[in-house]
Protein backbone atom coordinates (compact mmCIF):
# COMPACT_ATOMS: atom_id res chain seq x y z
CA UNK A 1 0.00 0.00 0.00
CA UNK A 2 1.05 3.47 -0.73
CA UNK A 3 1.39 5.80 2.12
CA UNK A 4 -0.84 9.08 1.90
CA UNK A 5 0.68 12.06 0.64
CA UNK A 6 1.02 15.03 3.51
CA UNK A 7 -1.47 17.59 3.46
CA UNK A 8 1.88 20.08 3.62
CA UNK A 9 4.81 20.95 2.04
CA UNK A 10 8.03 19.38 3.56
CA UNK A 11 9.33 22.90 3.86
CA UNK A 12 6.83 25.95 4.16
CA UNK A 13 8.03 29.50 4.40
CA UNK A 14 6.78 29.48 7.84
CA UNK A 15 8.57 26.85 8.81
CA UNK A 16 12.08 27.62 7.66
CA UNK A 17 11.45 31.30 8.81
CA UNK A 18 10.79 29.28 12.45
CA UNK A 19 13.65 26.90 11.96
CA UNK A 20 16.03 30.38 11.04
CA UNK A 21 14.51 32.72 14.21
CA UNK A 22 15.24 29.78 17.00
CA UNK A 23 18.75 29.19 15.24
CA UNK A 24 19.58 32.94 15.33
CA UNK A 25 18.59 33.11 18.96
CA UNK A 26 20.68 30.17 20.01
CA UNK A 27 23.89 31.38 18.34
CA UNK A 28 23.70 35.03 18.68
CA UNK A 29 22.28 35.62 22.43
CA UNK A 30 24.52 34.46 25.36
CA UNK A 31 23.05 32.12 27.53
CA UNK A 32 19.50 31.38 25.08
CA UNK A 33 18.18 27.90 25.14
CA UNK A 34 14.82 26.23 24.33
CA UNK A 35 12.03 26.00 26.26
CA UNK A 36 8.33 24.33 26.00
CA UNK A 37 6.43 25.40 28.51
CA UNK A 38 3.11 23.91 27.04
CA UNK A 39 2.22 21.83 23.92
CA UNK A 40 2.26 24.07 20.96
CA UNK A 41 5.08 26.00 21.71
CA UNK A 42 8.90 25.87 21.57
CA UNK A 43 10.32 28.97 22.77
CA UNK A 44 13.59 30.80 23.43
CA UNK A 45 14.98 31.93 26.91
CA UNK A 46 17.52 33.12 28.80
CA UNK A 47 18.38 32.07 32.52
CA UNK A 48 14.95 30.67 32.26
CA UNK A 49 12.74 33.61 31.21
CA UNK A 50 10.99 33.44 27.97
CA UNK A 51 11.91 36.06 25.34
CA UNK A 52 10.43 34.88 22.28
CA UNK A 53 7.44 32.41 22.33
CA UNK A 54 7.43 30.57 18.45
CA UNK A 55 5.12 28.15 17.26
CA UNK A 56 5.74 24.53 16.14
CA UNK A 57 6.40 23.47 12.68
CA UNK A 58 3.68 22.62 10.84
CA UNK A 59 1.63 25.32 12.38
CA UNK A 60 0.44 28.41 11.28
CA UNK A 61 3.54 30.99 11.84
CA UNK A 62 3.13 32.40 15.35
CA UNK A 63 5.58 35.01 17.05
CA UNK A 64 5.09 36.93 20.50
CA UNK A 65 8.21 39.39 21.77
CA UNK A 66 8.78 41.74 24.42
CA UNK A 67 8.87 45.15 22.64
CA UNK A 68 8.90 47.56 25.29
CA UNK A 69 10.55 50.21 22.99
CA UNK A 70 8.62 49.56 19.52
CA UNK A 71 5.27 47.97 20.70
CA UNK A 72 3.54 50.61 19.11
CA UNK A 73 4.64 50.13 16.04
CA UNK A 74 5.01 46.60 15.85
CA UNK A 75 0.72 46.47 16.59
CA UNK A 76 0.12 48.77 13.63
CA UNK A 77 1.15 46.07 11.42
CA UNK A 78 -1.73 43.41 9.92
CA UNK A 79 -2.18 40.19 12.29
CA UNK A 80 -0.37 41.90 15.74
CA UNK A 81 -2.11 42.41 18.81
CA UNK A 82 -0.77 42.26 22.32
CA UNK A 83 -0.39 39.41 23.92
CA UNK A 84 -3.11 37.91 25.91
CA UNK A 85 -2.73 37.02 29.62
CA UNK A 86 -1.73 40.19 30.57
CA UNK A 87 1.32 40.40 28.45
CA UNK A 88 0.29 42.98 26.60
CA UNK A 89 0.38 45.68 29.17
CA UNK A 90 4.26 45.13 29.71
CA UNK A 91 4.79 45.44 25.79
CA UNK A 92 4.12 42.00 24.54
CA UNK A 93 2.98 41.64 21.21
CA UNK A 94 1.62 38.60 19.29
CA UNK A 95 1.80 38.12 15.71
CA UNK A 96 -0.44 35.21 13.77
CA UNK A 97 -0.44 34.70 10.48
CA UNK A 98 -3.50 32.15 10.74
CA UNK A 99 -6.08 34.89 9.60
CA UNK A 100 -4.16 35.38 6.56
CA UNK A 101 -2.01 38.33 7.50
CA UNK A 102 1.37 38.42 5.84
CA UNK A 103 4.33 37.93 7.62
CA UNK A 104 6.84 41.01 8.37
CA UNK A 105 10.01 41.07 6.35
CA UNK A 106 12.78 38.95 8.41
CA UNK A 107 15.09 41.96 9.24
CA UNK A 108 11.60 42.94 11.75
CA UNK A 109 11.41 39.82 13.02
CA UNK A 110 15.42 39.76 13.84
CA UNK A 111 14.91 43.37 15.25
CA UNK A 112 12.29 41.94 17.42
CA UNK A 113 14.23 38.87 19.15
CA UNK A 114 17.27 41.33 20.06
CA UNK A 115 14.61 43.94 21.64
CA UNK A 116 12.83 41.14 23.65
CA UNK A 117 16.39 39.72 24.11
CA UNK A 118 17.78 42.51 26.00
CA UNK A 119 14.14 43.25 27.57
CA UNK A 120 14.65 39.83 29.26
CA UNK A 121 17.93 39.07 29.59
CA UNK A 122 20.30 39.77 33.04
CA UNK A 123 23.07 43.03 32.96
CA UNK A 124 25.97 40.26 32.45
CA UNK A 125 24.09 38.69 29.35
CA UNK A 126 24.06 42.10 27.67
CA UNK A 127 27.66 42.51 28.54
CA UNK A 128 28.17 39.45 26.69
CA UNK A 129 26.11 40.41 23.99
CA UNK A 130 27.46 44.09 23.38
CA UNK A 131 30.89 42.84 23.74
CA UNK A 132 31.05 39.86 21.18
CA UNK A 133 28.96 42.44 19.05
CA UNK A 134 32.13 45.22 19.50
CA UNK A 135 34.78 42.15 18.85
CA UNK A 136 36.17 43.41 21.83
CA UNK A 137 38.40 41.31 23.91
CA UNK A 138 37.37 40.97 27.75
CA UNK A 139 39.76 43.80 29.98
CA UNK A 140 42.62 42.12 31.81
CA UNK A 141 41.51 42.07 35.44
CA UNK A 142 43.78 44.01 37.91
CA UNK A 143 44.78 42.47 40.89
CA UNK A 144 42.71 43.39 43.95
CA UNK A 145 43.56 46.02 46.25
CA UNK A 146 43.98 44.90 50.15
CA UNK A 147 41.44 44.97 52.22
CA UNK A 148 40.46 45.85 55.45
CA UNK A 149 40.91 42.01 56.30
CA UNK A 150 44.21 41.82 55.84
CA UNK A 151 45.07 45.30 57.80
CA UNK A 152 46.31 44.92 61.14
CA UNK A 153 43.45 46.17 62.76
CA UNK A 154 40.99 43.99 61.31
CA UNK A 155 43.14 41.22 62.15
CA UNK A 156 42.53 41.68 65.98
CA UNK A 157 39.27 42.35 65.88
CA UNK A 158 38.90 39.18 63.90
CA UNK A 159 41.15 37.43 66.87
CA UNK A 160 38.96 39.24 69.67
CA UNK A 161 35.88 38.03 67.71
CA UNK A 162 37.88 34.36 67.69
CA UNK A 163 38.46 34.60 71.85
CA UNK A 164 41.81 34.89 71.30
CA UNK A 165 43.98 36.73 74.17
CA UNK A 166 46.06 40.03 73.53
CA UNK A 167 43.55 40.75 70.74
CA UNK A 168 42.48 44.32 70.93
CA UNK A 169 40.03 45.42 73.63
CA UNK A 170 36.55 48.02 73.00
CA UNK A 171 36.30 50.08 70.18
CA UNK A 172 39.28 51.94 68.73
CA UNK A 173 39.44 55.65 69.53
CA UNK A 174 38.25 58.01 66.60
Amino acid sequence: MASKPSKRSPQSKSDALLRHLRERGLAKYPGSHLMSPWPGHLDLAVDGKTYAYLSLEGEPFGISCKLPKSSGFALSIPGTRPTPYGLGKSGWVSLSVEDGAAIPPLELLEEWLDESYRAQCKKRRLKELDGAAAGAKAKPVKPAKATKATKPAARGRAAKARGKPGARRGRPAR
